[in-house]
């Protein structure tokens, strides 16, 4: 078993109850934050954004993210695997194929990914107007100091 999870999934603080920031809490026992911690990671945002209309090799996964290592991918893939969100699927050739595909589960939550995809793309002129206005009043500050 991976560290900091547990066997049985439980709820955290205020899950039941509505929206409640604190249940993302670090409590080891806090499912709900090991499944963001997991599900937010930039390399499981990608796999699973690539995997949403066909399933693919782990070598063409590799060559599609740019920077991830080959130990990382194999990490991430088992990390998704075992949550139920990719399904691996191994051809009796020679030489061996894998390939790898999104689950029911994980088409679920492509839809979500996608959803923040697109609000990002919305507002990323406003986040870099943000950025420049906080970047240049740090300068200011830094040249009063």
């Amino acid at each position: 078993m991976e560290e900091g999870t547990s066997k049985e999934p439980t709820h955290c603080a205020g899950t039941e109850d509505g929206y409640d920031v604190l249940q993302w809490d670090v409590r080891e026992d806090c499912e709900v934050r090991q499944i963001l911690d997991r599900i937010a990671d930039k390399w499981s945002l990608l796999v699973i954004a690539l995997l949403d209309r066909q399933s693919l090799r782990f070598t063409e996964l590799r060559r599609a993210i740019d920077g991830v290592s080959q130990r990382m991918l194999t990490v991430t893939l088992r990390q998704l695997e075992r949550d139920g969100l990719v399904e691996r699927t191994v051809h009796p050739v020679v030489p061996p194929r894998v390939d790898y595909a999104l689950t029911p589960l994980g088409r679920t939550l492509h839809a979500t990914i996608q959803s923040l995809v697109t609000w990002t793309e919305e507002h990323q002129r406003e986040i870099a107007t943000a950025r420049a206005a906080y970047d240049a009043r740090g300068e200011v500050r830094e040249g009063a100091s």
